[in-house]
């Protein structure tokens, strides 16, 4: 049986400076721009304090707590894949050297990330990316520095949002591994704490810095209350048995249709989801021709230019698109990496601007199976 410590709130900033003495930049929620989003930390007085926030299918909003929790909220627009695996990467730049050019490789980032807040669901999302990023074969030198080196401060959920599912996907509301430290937390008859659960040796030498002490079994089941109390209030269920034979079987399902007149292919749900990993290169050069350089960015399987080849784009249609994107997400992952590519946080359902729900998607192709459309694609494939 794991044990579990007890951090006061009043304790909380000597984690952060703990974790500061180790050369992390910390990184953590912050209220701006109307959202609770991450960005970098120097205190705990900036964390999000007695706020949260309200989701469903294409509304967010923040709204004040009656309380002072620190991470009383779920999640916002950013995941934790900005860090890890940078929306805009420079590969390589180039510059004259008399009739030649001279290659100047960009050096790998040595910066020590500290995570402080990451939710079950976005851990299982690393998870993902590791598996994308880090495979046997062939790895991506930045997302492995980077990596490497970070230091994840879990956070258990003790309430869901509106268009939460991950309790569906099995991975959450708690974290289970892959954490140095996890954190419960606890607001009540006016103590306010932690309990701390340790999954490395890293997060052990952390906390041997920080005051604490071995929680009693009462806070413990007040904290794992909490946390199946989230589990039981999720705004939304996605049923997955035979989810992936369920996809392949209706690619040319009516409701591809139906959806595809409702999206707009603007690329929020890929940006905000924690998972998706698609990108493209560019080379650009300076007016005067005399350096060049290759970038990295993000790009979407929404976008037109994404499987354009000689000749054209393999998905001219909102519908292929849409249809690609949800079917390698819940199927085609399963084949490619072992796993599913939805961790269930409902970010694609709150941040997409009419409201497109995969899990009522989902449902209603499952309440149909086997329907199919009158036409087909040309040469009979999938349009």
């Amino acid at each position: 049986m794991a044990q579990h410590h007890t951090l006061e709130r009043a304790d909380f900033d000597a984690l952060l400076g703990a974790l500061r003495r180790r050369g992390y930049e910390i990184v953590g929620p912050r209220v701006r721009d109307g959202a609770i989003v991450y960005d970098r930390l120097h205190s705990a007085d900036e964390l999000p304090v007695g706020w949260t926030d309200e989701q469903e299918a294409g509304r967010y909003r923040l709204k004040k707590r009656d309380d002072e929790a620190l991470f009383g909220y779920v999640v916002g627009p950013h995941s934790w894949k900005k860090f890890l695996f940078p929306p805009h990467l420079r590969l390589w730049r180039a510059r004259r050297n008399g009739r030649g050019f001279e290659v100047e490789p960009e050096p790998l980032p040595d910066t020590k990330y500290a995570f402080l807040g990451v939710r079950s669901c976005e851990l299982h999302a690393i998870f993902v990316q590791d598996r994308v990023f880090l495979g046997e074969k062939f790895h991506d030198p930045v997302y492995k520095a980077l990596r490497e080196r970070a230091f994840l401060v879990a956070v258990n959920c003790t309430q869901a949002g509106g268009t939460c599912f991950c309790a569906s996907m099995n991975t959450g509301p708690k974290a289970q591994e892959g954490f140095d430290l996890a954190l419960t937390e606890v607001v009540e008859g006016g103590r306010h704490y932690f309990v701390v659960e340790v999954g490395s040796e890293r997060g052990l030498d952390v906390l041997r810095d920080v005051p604490h002490r071995e929680a009693h079994p009462d806070e413990v089941a007040r904290a794992e209350a909490r946390v199946k109390q989230a589990e039981k209030r999720m705004g939304r269920a996605l049923e997955t048995r035979g989810i992936k034979e369920l996809l392949y079987r209706n690619l040319e399902h009516p409701r591809w249709d139906e959806v595809a007149q409702r999206c707009l292919s603007c690329a929020n749900c890929t940006m905000v989801c924690p998972t998706c990993f698609c990108s493209t290169v560019e080379d650009v050069t300076d007016l005067q021709g005399e350096a060049a350089e290759r970038v990295r960015r993000w790009d979407s399987c929404f976008s037109l230019e994404f499987s354009y080849i000689h000749g054209g784009s393999l998905r001219q249609s909102v519908k292929a698109r849409y249809r690609q994107w949800m079917t390698h997400k819940l199927a085609t992952w399963l084949d490619q990496f072992g796993t599913s590519g939805c961790v269930g946080c409902g970010r694609c359902i709150t941040w997409c601007p009419v409201g497109i729900d995969i899990t009522e998607e989902v449902r209603a192709i499952r309440a149909s199976d086997g329907a199919r459309a009158n036409r087909g694609g040309e040469g009979g494939q999938p349009r």
